[in-house]
């Protein structure tokens, strides 16, 4: 059980390490493909984490398929909102007409 403990913690730590190297080099401009990308992957991880709290059979289970449920909404939720506000930069400004800045 302790040397499976470790394994895991240590894949984790070992993620954690990779994710921050590969995010710190990834340039602006493929920001807001990336979190498409990603916000698709969230998405099946919504699906599963419901198919998962349906299968729950104990209180514990259903409180953290529950959990995961909430936390994979958020996620989803929040990876569009950033997506939407990114590609808003993009969008060309509308010309103010001469008129309107007289008055």
């Amino acid at each position: 059980m302790g040397n499976a403990l470790l394994q895991y913690a240590t894949v984790l730590v070992l993620s954690i390490f990779a994710g921050i190297e590969i995010i710190a080099r990834v340039p602006s401009i493929l920001h807001t493909p990336l979190m498409s990308g990603s916000n698709a992957i969230h998405g099946v991880i919504l699906v599963g984490s419901m198919l998962i709290l349906g299968s729950a059979t104990t209180h514990p289970e259903e409180i953290l398929g529950f959990l995961a449920v909430i936390l994979a909404t958020l996620n989803v939720v929040g990876g569009f909102v950033v997506t939407d506000r990114m590609l808003e930069m993009f969008k060309a400004k509308k010309p103010v007409k001469k008129d309107e800045v007289a008055k």
